[in-house]
């Protein structure tokens, strides 16, 4: 593992699922917070701000399974995320955590958003970094319908073979567009965005850490006749995160409800409304040929799809925040740290004081 910032920790720990490794932070009786990273990454991603993190704090970031340098087990697509949930659910049980803050980012974000809506009484908050949409990712018009009934255009089929032949072969170099480096330098982090060599070099290999396969990244596929012409599988965490299996909306109805903080950056290129990742946008720029037109096949209104449902959980009784994060692209809290860590310990501290007075 590269050398991680100072007070920075990393262990394993055995539960009943699954062999987890994790950074963590804090003191072990502090007020506990949990960050869940994203697709295509790891806890590594979080580890300057777990270190800057008030130490009254216990924080802790888990490798989902897959990633990192926790144990590879299959993901079950069909589940929606189910299995990254309850393998959290068994971590925080294994260590003796009782309602702690989640923090997601990206995928993590529809995570933690699982954990909240199956076990509700069991979270104090939720802080969500640039979230999947409460729709599933790719395929949706506005309202969460899919754009084709076999969901076509989400899922595993989607990913760029190039990119996942150099994940598999720990390409470390930045010689073509889909090189890790340069996807991440492209899609994860804002145009004029530049870290530390020794940082990106961190970033780039806890990337490559990545298990890939049609259980784990990106997935199988599957033939379709509607355009684009593939249909998400049952396998990896890309068609987990398909519409077919992911479906997120339930969070309206959690009970208690609890504060939902939404960080985003204003610059994202993967969760947007202009996804760079999405079928529908893509054939609209005519990237993917035969595009059916908006009528048929619209872009999916990633950001527009979750301000609406955080809205009705407004209307519901609940309470959200958006933080829109200029000069950030899809890594909010790398771009700009002292912004989101203020934004994060001020919600973390709302959340424990409301615990507190209950």
């Amino acid at each position: 593992m590269s050398s991680l910032p100072d007070g920075v920790r990393s262990r394993t720990v055995s539960t009943d699922r699954l062999e987890t490794h994790l950074l963590e932070t804090g003191r072990a009786d502090g007020d506990p917070v949990v960050f869940v990273h994203g697709n295509a990454s790891s806890s590594r991603f979080y580890a300057e701000l777990l270190a800057d993190l008030p130490d009254r704090y216990r924080a802790i970031a888990p490798d989902l399974r897959g990633y990192g340098h926790s144990e590879r087990r299959p993901i079950d697509a069909t589940r929606g995320l189910r299995d990254f949930a309850e393998d959290i659910r068994a971590l925080v049980a294994e260590i003796e955590i009782e309602q702690p803050a989640l923090v997601g980012w990206s995928t993590g974000g529809g995570v933690v958003m699982r954990y909240a809506i199956e076990q509700p009484e069991s979270v104090a908050s939720l802080a969500l970094l640039n979230p999947v949409s409460p729709h599933g990712y790719g395929g949706t018009r506005r309202d969460g319908t899919p754009c084709q009934p076999d969901y076509a255009g989400t899922g595993a089929g989607m990913a760029n073979d190039d990119f996942i032949e150099r994940l598999e072969a720990g390409d470390r170099r930045a010689d073509s567009d889909a090189s890790p480096r340069n996807v991440m330098r492209s899609f994860y982090l804002a145009p004029e965005t530049e870290l530390d060599p020794e940082l990106e070099d961190a970033y780039v290999d806890a990337l490559l850490n990545t298990e890939t396969g049609d259980d784990y990244y990106p997935g199988d596929a599957t033939a379709s006749e509607n355009w684009p012409g593939v249909a998400p599988g049952e396998g990896g965490t890309n068609n987990a995160l398909s519409p077919k299996y992911l479906d997120l909306t339930g969070i309206v109805d959690i009970d208690p409800a609890v504060p939902i903080l939404w960080i985003r950056g204003a610059e994202d290129r993967i969760i947007s409304d202009t996804s760079f990742f999405d079928a529908g946008y893509l054939g609209k720029i005519g990237e993917l040929p035969e595009w059916p037109g908006e009528d048929e096949y619209p872009p999916q209104p990633m950001v527009s799809q979750t301000r609406a449902v955080f809205e009705e959980y407004a209307d519901a009784g609940g309470e959200y925040d958006e933080l829109v994060v200029e000069g950030a692209g899809h890594s909010p809290h790398i771009e700009q740290h002292d912004e989101v860590l203020s934004a994060l310990t001020a919600h973390l501290d709302d959340a424990t004081t409301r615990i507190g007075n209950s």
